[in-house]
């Protein structure tokens, strides 16, 4: 073979070396993101279940008009996206959610969510 041809191999091969190394990187950066948004999706829904435990009467379930009592049901107290804790109070209740996936520091996403009675505020996501 000549030089050029093999310069051209060698150029070749650094060029799709750099692709790989770009694509694991996107990669890993997506997975991240994705995990952030389904930890925050996942605090949104166990939310939704705190208010319906507010609302619904004691007879059935319920606080009657307080969250005393509300539990993360067992089956989503960890999923696919994270664990889950909450901190209640009467009229309120914390859910905090700390993804799964790590970043390359080792820190994951957590979200946390307050639940009011008539309202649902999730603070932006932050690396822990």
């Amino acid at each position: 073979m000549g030089q050029q041809q093999l310069l051209l191999i060698v150029l070749g091969v650094i060029i799709v070396g750099i692709a790989i190394v770009v694509g694991i990187n996107l990669f890993s950066a997506s997975s991240l993101e994705a995990n952030r948004d389904g930890v925050v999706s996942d605090n949104m829904n166990l939310s939704a279940l705190a208010q319906q435990f507010y609302k619904k009467p004691t007879e059935l379930g319920g606080g009657n008009n307080t969250f005393t009592g509300f539990t993360i049901p067992t089956n989503l107290a960890s999923t696919a996206n994270g664990t889950y804790a909450a901190v209640v109070a009467a009229q309120s209740v914390v859910i905090t959610g700390t993804g799964v996936v790590t970043n390359s520091a080792g820190k994951k996403y957590v979200a946390v969510t307050t639940v009011a009675p008539a309202t649902i505020t999730t603070a932006v996501p932050t690396l822990q």
